[in-house]
């Protein structure tokens, strides 16, 4: 009676296969921690996107890492962080070559 139709993915097979050769008690601990690691990353989320939206209605200044769904690890630099160049102040590559920069001349139009 079979109509050659994979009742279950690949994936879930090879998930039975591996926790079937493990005993009872194993399979059980796996399983629940599976799907409390499922559960903390859905309260996580939950509460991140709870704090954001408290943060817009009380018309606090949202922190880009603190913003829903977005961040970088550039966010968490701290003291470490670029400071941002002032208008007056735009730093190119050739602020850093020093010694090895190539001399501007009065008249040649550039800089």
């Amino acid at each position: 009676m079979s109509a050659g139709i994979p009742l279950a993915s690949v994936k879930s097979q090879i998930f039975e296969s591996v926790l079937g050769f493990l005993p009872d008690w194993v399979q059980i601990t796996v399983l629940a921690l599976v799907v409390l690691a499922v559960l903390a990353s859905w309260a996580v989320k939950i509460k991140r996107k709870v704090a954001y939206r408290r943060a817009v209605r009380d018309g606090r200044p949202v922190h880009a890492a603190a913003q829903y769904g977005q961040g970088s690890g550039a966010d968490y630099l701290g003291q470490y962080a670029p400071r941002p160049a002032g208008p007056a102040q735009q730093p190119s590559g050739a602020d850093f070559l020093g010694a090895h920069a190539p001399r501007q001349r009065p008249g040649d139009g550039r800089g």
